[in-house]
């Protein structure tokens, strides 16, 4: 299997490569790579050109053979290039563009399905956008078979356009090429792969178009207009997936759903909700309105927002985070926990029940349970040079205003007084105090009270 990568971004107006652009929350490459990946290909080839260094860090993770084809002399020999790294077997070679980033694995599999069970020479994508200006068009002969393809231009709204997308068989696509051969040399841009729908349909006839279902999965990005279109057509995807699936989207206009979300039966998404990268959301949970969620499991029941940032974070069953609260990576709340506004965690561990409901940071910790954690509680966790842990036990109280400097342990059921710095550990049952003696001092405001009259202006 064949990724082609060149030839995307000319016309973007942008000083990074075509294929680094992003919709949907992730890049062009990354898509398009997400979609071949599931079909478990034997091989994937990708062809980058001049931005091979940039290219090549957002490849560095996937399993993937990179083909540099510089100066660009177009998809065909782009193609030549990339089966020169393939062994010379019959198997299909799908070839499609980094610049399609909504296709979906089933429909790549319908094509490769087509190619086979009909023993094709080539099966190609089509759809039918309501503008085919820009798109090359399907052109077939008086019994339906597809002949070739013509250039973009004017035609009728709802035409058959060429998706860009090719499912060859491998010994017919090597003979297409060497036949091609210098039939097109020293047109500008090179050959383009839409000039073997002719060579391979005149020769045998064993070419077919496979239409979208959906038109707007063949989409492809050449202009920023494009992009933006394609970044609205993602975010409507997933919301009509979402509701597919019995989700409820109080406002589908404000709510972006990121394409590695899983939503379960019974979740409500209210406006202004962003779920990104690999999220799951569990049956009947909710997410209030202005709140981001990324990388994170919510359970069943659990209730998220408004104005809260989630990341990388597990929420268990019945748990309530916000408003206003910040849960950063490593966070996790078990069931029935309780982080309300302006509480920011980090790299914590908070155990069923328990409650931290206003003004704290919690960063490096384990809270046992049913333990309450009192408003502007600090865990101290860095001294300095390195990151330190808080340990609380269970069915603690956490005094307001309390500072707990790590490494430092609190006992089961231990109580820590309002305003208190803890320094050291605390036992199991004890109280800890370290704020110093209430004084007063009788009539001193009429006494002083005198003496600011007389302060000058």
């Amino acid at each position: 299997m064949i990724l082609l990568t060149a030839g995307v971004g000319s016309r973007l107006r942008s000083s990074r490569p075509g294929v680094l652009h992003r919709v949907g929350g992730r890049t062009l490459l990354e898509a398009a790579l997400a979609t071949v990946e599931t079909l478990s290909p034997a091989r994937t080839v990708v062809v980058i050109g001049r931005a091979r260094r940039e290219i090549g860090q957002e490849l560095a993770e996937h399993p993937v053979t990179v083909v540099v084809q510089d100066p660009p002399a177009g998809t065909a020999d782009a193609t030549r290039r990339a089966l020169a790294s393939l062994p010379g077997s019959a198997s299909p070679v799908l070839v499609l563009s980094g610049g399609v980033p909504l296709l979906q694995a089933e429909t790549l599999r319908a094509l490769l399905d087509r190619q086979r069970r009909r023993s094709l020479d080539l099966a190609i994508l089509s759809f039918r956008p309501p503008d085919t200006a820009d798109f090359g068009r399907v052109v077939r002969d008086a019994s339906g078979r597809v002949r070739r393809i013509a250039a973009a231009g004017d035609a009728a709204a709802g035409a058959e356009a060429l998706a860009g997308v090719y499912c060859f068989a491998g010994r017919p696509l090597r003979a297409a090429l060497a036949a091609l051969g210098g039939a097109v040399r020293g047109r500008r841009g090179g050959a383009d792969l839409s000039d073997l729908v002719a060579v391979l349909a005149s020769d045998s006839g064993r070419v077919e178009a496979v239409e979208t279902e959906d038109w707007r999965e063949a989409w492809g990005i050449r202009t920023r207009r494009d992009l933006a279109a394609a970044e609205e057509m993602a975010r409507r995807l997933a919301v009509e997936r979402a509701l597919d699936v019995g989700a409820s989207v109080v406002d589908p206009n404000t709510t972006r759903i990121g394409p590695g979300v899983e939503l379960e039966p019974d979740v409500v998404i209210h406006p202004f909700v962003s779920l990104e990268g690999h999220c799951v959301l569990r049956e009947g949970c909710e997410v209030l309105p202005f709140t981001r969620v990324a990388d994170s499991e919510l359970a069943s029941g659990a209730v998220v927002g408004p104005h809260c940032d989630v990341e990388g974070a597990r929420i268990g069953a019945r748990a309530r985070v916000g408003p206003f609260a910040r849960v950063r990576p490593g966070t996790v709340l078990e069931e029935d926990v309780r982080v309300g506004n302006f509480v920011e965690t980090k790299q914590a561990v908070l155990r069923r029940g328990v409650k931290a409901s206003h003004l704290s940071y919690l960063g490096d910790t384990e809270i046992g349970e049913e333990t309450n954690i009192g408003a502007g509680v600090i865990t101290c966790n860095y001294d300095g040079e390195k990151k330190n842990r808080t340990t609380i036990g269970r069915d603690a109280f956490i005094g307001s205003d309390t500072q707990l400097v790590a490494p430092v342990t609190v006992g089961d059921g231990a109580w820590i007084g309002a305003g208190s710095t803890i320094t050291r550990d605390v036992p199991s049952g004890a109280l800890a105090l370290t704020r110093a003696p209430q004084t007063i001092d009788e009539g001193w405001a009429a006494r002083h009270r005198g003496k600011r009259r007389k302060v000058p202006g």
